[in-house]
C-alpha cells in the first residue's frame, strides 16, 4: 500500500472533451496507440483522427462522441497499467461505466467501445424522436431539487454530480418550468445546458430498447477488482451488470452518492482516468479530504507515477 491509500479509478461521461484527447500518451506508450487502433475496428470511427487532429466540433455528435470519449479513457487506462498502476475500486460517471467494466476486465476493450457506439447511436436516435432538454442546478440541496422535480410532470432528476449541484432532465417546457421554479426556490444557478436531448430520463426510454439486444450478446465477467455502478451506488457483480447498462439510460447517476460510499470503503485517492477535469473537481466538493488526480496527458501520468513511487 502506498501513501495515497486505496485507489479508485473514475471514468468521464459525455462532455469531458479535449482537443487531441489521448494523443500525448497514445504516441508516447505502444498499448495507448492500440487501444485507439482497437477502437476503430470496434466502432468504425478513425478515432485517431477525430480525438488526436479533428477540432472539437467534429465529437459534438453523441453517436461520435461516446466510443471517442471511451476509447480515450482507455487509452489512458493502458498507459496507467503499463506502469504497474492499478486500482483497489473502479467508477464511471454515465457512459464511463462502459470504460469501468472495461478496466476490470468485466468485457474487453474492443466490445467495450463496440457497445459504446450502439449505444451513441440509439440514445442519439431517442433524441431526435423525443426532443427534450438538461439544466444544471447549482446552490439547491438534493431534497429540494426532488421535490421540485415532484411537482412538475415531465422533469427528473438526471445527475447527482456532488452536493449543490444536480442535473435535471425532461421534456423543454418542462425543465424551463423547472428553472423558473428552482431560481424561486433560491438556486445559485440554473441553466440549460447544450445537450442534444433529454438524457437519464424515461424520453430516451426508446435508447434502451434498442441497446438491449447488444448487451443481451455479451456474457460477461466477474469484475478483477469491484465495480461501483453510479445505478445503485455499490459494487455490482457479473449478474447485474447487463440489466444495469440498460437501466442506466433512463436512470438517474449516484455519482455523489457512489463517491461517499467509496469513501466509506477506505478510499483516500480518486484517479480521473481520461479526457478533462470533471470529475476531480465533483470529487473534491464531495470530500474535501480525499485526493482527487486527473490523469489526461502525459504529463499527469509521470506526476502520478512519481506520486506513486515516492509513497512506496
Amino acid at each position: 500500500m502506498t501513501s495515497l491509500g486505496k485507489i479508485a479509478f473514475c471514468f468521464p461521461g459525455q462532455g469531458s472533451l479535449e482537443e487531441g484527447m489521448g494523443r500525448d500518451i497514445a504516441q508516447a506508450v505502444p498499448e495507448a496507440m492500440e487501444v485507439f487502433e482497437a477502437g476503430t475496428r470496434a466502432s468504425g470511427l478513425d478515432l485517431k483522427k477525430l480525438c488526436f487532429d479533428d477540432p472539437l466540433e467534429g465529437l459534438f455528435e453523441t453517436a461520435v462522441q461516446q466510443p471517442a470519449l471511451v476509447t480515450a479513457s482507455l487509452a489512458v487506462l493502458a498507459a496507467l497499467t503499463a506502469r504497474g498502476i492499478r486500482p483497489d475500486y473502479v467508477v464511471g460517471h454515465s457512459v464511463g461505466e462502459y470504460a469501468a467494466l472495461a478496466a476490470v476486465e468485466a468485457m474487453d476493450t474492443e466490445t467495450a467501445i463496440a457497445l459504446v457506439r450502439e449505444r451513441g447511436i440509439a440514445t442519439a436516435e431517442a433524441a431526435r424522436e423525443h426532443p427534450g432538454a438538461m439544466a444544471a442546478i447549482l446552490g439547491l440541496d438534493d431534497a429540494v431539487v426532488e421535490e421540485i422535480c415532484a411537482g412538475i410532470p415531465g422533469v427528473w432528476p438526471a445527475n447527482y454530480n456532488c452536493p449543490g449541484q444536480i442535473v435535471v432532465s425532461g421534456e423543454n417546457a418542462a425543465v424551463e418550468q423547472f428553472i423558473a421554479a428552482a431560481n424561486e426556490a433560491g438556486a445559485r444557478r440554473a441553466v440549460t445546458l447544450k445537450v442534444s436531448g433529454a438524457f437519464h430520463s424515461p424520453l430516451v426510454q426508446s435508447a434502451a430498447a434498442r441497446l438491449r439486444p447488444a448487451v443481451e450478446k455479451i456474457r460477461f465477467a466477474e469484475p478483477r477488482v469491484p465495480f461501483f455502478s453510479t445505478v445503485t451506488a455499490k459494487s455490482e457483480g457479473a449478474a447485474a451488470i447487463g440489466a444495469l447498462l440498460i437501466e442506466q439510460l433512463v436512470a438517474p447517476v449516484k455519482f455523489t452518492q457512489s463517491v461517499g460510499e467509496l469513501v466509506r470503503e477506505g478510499v483516500t485517492t480518486f484517479v480521473e482516468v481520461g479526457p478533462g477535469t470533471v470529475l476531480s473537481g465533483l470529487v473534491k466538493r464531495i470530500d474535501r479530504s480525499v485526493t482527487a488526480i486527473s490523469v489526461n496527458n502525459l504529463a499527469a501520468l509521470d506526476k502520478l507515477e512519481q506520486a506513486l513511487a515516492a509513497g512506496a
